[in-house]
């Protein structure tokens, strides 16, 4: 709920998500619960925000059943339901639950897009393979709302249907069960009999199946020219301020396009702000061409310039003076540091601590184990996590 609430207050005009079962979210460390889709629904109409369900996992013949159970559920909460195995369309058809076609039915060509809106599908999500020029023409020849991924997460298998996992765990990417085998390094081994038959060589580099993630902020205004009606930034298990920090960037600059200031050094700047959380080497897809340019990425690493230290929690929120009061519970606080207090309801607050109070007294240095207070703007909650932000220059220092 938190990421939810992020990605509401930084722009999103939708926002995607799975509940416990049938979806590519299923190994999520927090997924969403039959109990929290009403409230989930009702924040996200409360912006006019469209909600959808992904429903997009590989549907075994004993699991009809729960997906429709699934869908009635859900129907009068989200706005459309996103799907990838034919028995959940034909579930979607009978109920009459809007639908959309997941990336994972791999549609790369407009007949392929007529013949799904025919079946009734509102939108396709169009596979990752297609190159900008034939995105162009899906989205004015097909007659159908074309989506793509524009940010996040790139399979080796591009469009996700890959056996890799399922091969080497038993555990399938296509029911949202993937262990990414690809982001792992590879041993070369000697198989022969004799002596000395046992060489074995680490590949160099060592993610030679680990794509990089999509970004696509310096293109945004050709994405846009080429009639895309939703742009689909990838989330799955990443944390609030991923969320906050790349749908703002993004919101930006279709803001900026349709205002006439987007510019490539604009661009460069969002670029700058995506960099700050989690992510991979940047890469651009498969847009430009087939196989892509540096489609692999050389480290497997987290590339964020910062990284998040837990602080401690909220205890109380002042609204009349704009104060919080936080328990230090582990990393200390200065004046200067900036903070970012997440929760279910307030969503991603940042800010820069400009002075540390307890009773009437200013500190110097907020301890564990201790108390402060200082000024918060926003509304937070009690029971709210706090984290300090430093560079990753300033984080080795501490450590």
């Amino acid at each position: 709920m938190t990421c939810l609430q992020a990605a509401l207050d930084a722009g999103a005009d939708a926002v995607y998500l799975g509940l416990e079962t049938l979806n590519m979210r299923r190994l999520a460390t927090r997924n969403f619960t039959q109990e929290m889709l009403p409230e989930a629904s009702r924040r996200c109409r409360a912006r006019g925000a469209r909600l959808y369900l992904t429903l997009n996992s590989l549907l075994y013949e004993g699991e009809l059943t729960a997906a429709e159970t699934a869908l009635r559920f859900s129907k009068p909460y989200v706005d459309a339901a996103i799907v990838a195995d034919w028995g959940a369309v034909t579930l979607c058809q009978r109920l009459g639950v809007p639908f959309h076609v997941s990336t994972q039915m791999s549609c790369s060509n407009s007949a392929a897009a007529q013949f799904l809106k025919q079946q009734g599908a509102s939108r396709v999500v169009l596979a990752r393979e297609c190159t900008l020029e034939e995105v162009a023409v899906i989205a004015k020849t097909a007659g159908i709302e074309v989506e793509t991924f524009v940010h996040g997460a790139v399979c080796v298998a591009i469009s996700g249907r890959c056996l890799l996992s399922h091969d080497a765990y038993g555990c399938s990417s296509s029911r949202g069960e993937c262990r990414q085998p690809c982001r792992r390094e590879f041993l070369i081994r000697e198989v022969r009999e004799g002596e000395n038959a046992d060489a074995e060589f680490r590949v160099t580099p060592h993610t030679v199946l680990s794509a990089r993630d999509l970004c696509s902020l310096p293109f945004v205004d050709r994405l846009m020219a080429a009639g895309i009606s939703a742009f689909k930034i990838e989330g799955r298990a990443r944390n609030a301020e991923y969320v906050k920090a790349v749908v703002a960037a993004y919101r930006a600059a279709i803001d900026a396009v349709h205002g006439g200031s987007f510019t490539a050094e604009r661009a460069e700047e969002w670029c700058v702000s995506c960099e700050r959380v989690y992510h991979r080497e940047f890469g651009r897809g498969l847009f430009h061409g087939r196989p892509g340019a540096g489609q692999f990425t050389d480290t497997d690493a987290n590339q964020a310039s910062v990284r998040k230290l837990h602080v401690g929690v909220v205890l109380n929120y002042y609204a009349k003076a704009g104060m919080v009061q936080v328990q230090v519970q582990d990393q200390p606080i200065i004046p200067g540091d900036t903070l970012s207090i997440h929760g279910p309801t307030s969503g991603v607050v940042d800010l820069t601590v400009n002075a540390l109070k307890r009773d009437h007294e200013t500190c110097e240095r907020a301890e564990r184990g201790t108390w402060v207070t200082f000024a918060c703007p926003q509304r937070v909650r009690a029971q709210d996590k706090v984290f300090v932000v430093r560079t990753v220059k300033e984080h080795e220092e501490v450590n």
